[in-house]
């Protein structure tokens, strides 16, 4: 097929999956943007598009307008030059006011340590969690107790059973999402409006983006669902995960049966970041993760930017 070559972008289609996540592959990226569907499934609300400078990917999120930004260029190192490159693409054809690359790994990061040319930050906000997922599964000890008993209480009220997901299961997910974004005033705040769009893509393309699929049954109804894919050869990654916030229990519990049954050939779990928001930070620090992974903001220097 025939690649777009910077300086010209393109939005992210199926047909792409082969030619962009081959380079993602061979990258082995610890960072959760870094797939394809993670690309695919949020291109309509980041307005992310793509291209390729010599041997690296380059993706762009356009939706911010002024604000828009890059992700971390992908492929070997050595990267200083297009990273310049793309910034500087973005701050004269794009018009950003402050050009970023976001979500930058520590990889590239401590590729670009000490170079005159940048300005790197940590974002605590945007780091992943890793779990070990046999821990995930076991829920083993004093430190997941309260795990155990929400699940135990859940199974003292409701008989259930797992089910992986086919298109004719996706729809009823659909369903429960709407459900869910209707408890949560989806429409009132765009972030969960840009979500809702996103699961709704996943949900109508799980054959085609080869996801790892799971949903726990109430009475014959989906009532949590959970889809996410190998990152890389030992690390899985989620990207969605759904329950009825009228059931308490379903999350500790799909999270269980879907690490379990889902990705057992996985040895860690990349559970996404929490965007700063205190009660998702809870929620994740509570599972214990193994480690955070780290990601950065990378801008021109102040000289180069004025």
């Amino acid at each position: 097929m025939d690649l777009p070559r910077f300086p010209d972008f393109v939005p992210i289609r199926l047909a792409d999956r082969e030619a962009i996540q081959a380079r993602l592959s061979a990258y082995r990226p610890e960072v959760s943007e870094l797939s394809f569907t993670n690309l695919f499934i949020w291109q309509e609300h980041y307005g992310i598009q793509w291209s390729v400078s010599g041997e690296h990917l380059l993706v762009i999120c356009t939706a911010g307008g002024s604000r828009c930004h890059a992700l971390p260029p992908v492929g070997p190192p050595g990267r200083a030059a297009v990273c310049r490159e793309l910034l500087e693409y973005l701050r004269a054809e794009r018009k950003a006011e402050d050009p970023q690359i976001e979500r930058a790994d520590a990889r590239l990061s401590q590729e670009l340590a000490g170079h005159p040319d940048f300005a790197i930050e940590p974002v605590r906000d945007h780091f992943d969690y890793l779990y070990l997922r046999k821990e995930l599964v076991e829920l083993a000890g004093k430190k997941y107790h309260g795990k155990r008993n929400h699940i135990a209480q859940f199974e003292r009220r409701h008989t259930w059973r797992y089910e992986s997901l086919d298109d004719k299961r996706a729809a009823a997910c659909r369903e429960l999402a709407l459900h869910w974004c209707q408890i949560k005033r989806c429409e009132e705040d765009q972030g969960l409006s840009g979500e809702s769009r996103a699961v709704e893509t996943a949900l109508l393309h799980i054959g085609s983006l080869d996801l790892r699929c799971g949903s726990i049954l109430l009475d014959g109804r989906v009532a949590a669902f959970c889809l996410g894919e190998m990152l890389t050869p030992d690390t899985a990654v989620v990207h969605i995960e759904k329950a009825d916030p009228d059931i308490p229990g379903l999350y500790p519990l799909i999270n269980r049966e879907f690490c379990r049954r889902a990705v057992p050939d996985a040895t860690f779990v990349n559970r996404e970041q929490d965007l700063g928001e205190e009660g998702l930070r809870r929620a994740k620090l509570s599972y214990h993760p193994v480690r955070l992974v780290e990601k950065f903001r990378i801008r021109l220097s102040l000289g180069i930017r004025a």
